[in-house]
């Protein structure tokens, strides 16, 4: 196996590109999806001249909810279409709790939807709800498609509220989660057959863009740049080399590493192909800086993915996906850094360490000496670069406050840019411990391993 780069090489390689700041791209892209859906209730205000009555309001409900609903579901599959400005300047985190968020929304909106224009037909037709219902589902057109999109969308939002997505695995999750295009495609024709605001014109032809546009958005950058990278840089599994408990480091090997242009901090969707790998890409971060002939990710046994990593036989063929992510040098805007991790947390933050210029100090927090990760690189990156390395062990209970523990390590802790990443209870505590010490919120920037 191929020896590690010097930190010295490594960091000159893995000098980031001059990019738009990601606090632009955030605001823009925000923005642009604000600007969308005012153009959409710009549709219903024209072609509405009057509104009277309760069956006139309830059904007004229903169209606007119903135009909103049909907005959201394109825009919620381009957030997650890996468009690389967006997976780079944003994060894939953020990203992901952006869609979540709009998920709950176009949820909420399409059983407004569904509620208000039953109740408006059945007001308007003297029907009593449930026959109003029948009558809406069998023998307007397309609507037995769009029921069953109504209730593949109902699903998905069920699977993925917070305390059912604790029970599932990330794979089936992963699959479940796949439903919502069949969803989205089939309530497509729904909502030109049957909604009087696309009826013609320039707004249906509108509709046609948006949902053909997110299409190919999805195809390019979901199948076909899979597709051509995987013929390009033809990845392997080169050695798997046990780190700690549950703990492996899986070395990925190929053809013109260099150009994926990878970046310490950063994460793949890897797709092991083996029988019982091949149906699933998990995100896994880069545990060291890119080099040009082998990528090296460190994975802790978590689940069946994650679990059956220790097994892979060198040779194994691999797909990637990306990289992503913006928990890179880019976020770095001057003055000493921490950084916080914990668990396999840790693994971006290693990576970091050898490459982020400045003043550092890093922070491994672990239950007990045996569950941390790379003390003796770090303790190599530390006597090379000046590193300030420590370790933070124990339960709660015997760390006592998180703040006050890291005000121990760090005085000056408040001067501090943090780059944190580790599991969601863990960071969520630490968040909080970082504002309290003084740490303004613009310079924590915060890698989950939720999405």
């Amino acid at each position: 196996m191929t020896a590690l780069p010097t930190p010295a090489r490594a960091a000159r390689r893995a000098a980031p590109r001059r990019a738009p700041h990601p606090d632009a791209v955030r605001r823009g892209a925000l923005a642009l999806v604000a600007l969308g859906a005012l153009g959409v209730l710009a549709l219903w205000w024209t072609g509405t001249p009057r509104v009277a009555g309760a069956a006139d309001w309830l059904t007004g409900a229903g169209r606007i909810t119903g135009l909103l609903a049909g907005y959201a579901a394109p825009v919620l599959l381009l957030l997650m279409a890996r468009i690389p400005l967006l997976e780079r300047e944003v994060g894939a985190d953020r990203l992901a709790r952006w869609h979540a968020y709009g998920g709950r929304y176009l949820v909420s909106l399409v059983t407004v939807h569904v509620l208000t224009v039953v109740w408006g037909y059945a007001l308007t037709d003297g029907r009593g709800l449930w026959g109003q219902t029948v009558e809406i589902v069998f023998h307007f057109p397309d609507m037995l498609k769009a029921t069953a999109a109504t209730l593949l969308l109902l699903g998905t939002g069920a699977v993925s509220a917070r305390a059912a997505r604790r029970r599932l695995s990330y794979e089936a999750w992963y699959y479940l989660h796949l439903a919502t295009y069949l969803a989205v495609a089939l309530g497509f024709a729904h909502q030109l057959t049957t909604g009087a605001d696309l009826a013609e014109g320039p707004a249906k032809a509108g509709w046609y863009l948006l949902y053909f546009s997110a299409a190919a958005v999805l195809a390019r950058y979901r199948l076909l740049g899979p597709y051509l990278r995987d013929r390009r840089h033809r990845l392997e599994v080169a050695e798997v080399r046990a780190e700690g408990p549950g703990v492996v480091s899986v070395f990925l090997t190929g053809r013109h590493l260099e150009e994926l242009r990878a970046e310490p901090g950063q994460f793949f969707r890897l797709q092991f192909l083996t029988p019982q790998l091949r149906w699933a890409a998990n995100p896994y971060s880069l545990s060291a800086p890119p080099h040009p002939r082998f990528l090296r990710f460190t994975v802790k046994g978590l689940g069946g993915h994650s679990a059956a990593l220790a097994a892979l036989a060198p040779g194994t063929k691999v797909r990637a996906e990306g990289p992503y992510g913006a928990f890179t040098a880019r976020r770095h805007r001057g003055g000493p850094v921490l950084l916080l991790g914990a668990g396999v947390g840790v693994t971006p933050l290693r990576a970091l360490a050898e490459t982020l210029p400045g003043e550092l100090t890093l922070v491994q927090r672990a239950r007990r000496p045996e569950d941390v990760l790379f003390r003796r690189e770090l303790a190599a990156v530390a006597e090379q670069r000046g590193v300030r390395v420590h370790e933070l062990l124990g339960g709660r209970a015997e760390v006592g406050d998180l703040g006050a523990a890291l005000r121990r390590l760090v005085p000056d802790l408040a001067r501090h840019e943090v780059y944190l990443c580790g599991p969601e209870e863990f960071g969520a505590d630490a968040v909080r411990a970082l504002r309290a010490a003084g740490v303004r919120a613009d310079r924590i920037h915060h890698e989950s391993f939720a999405f």
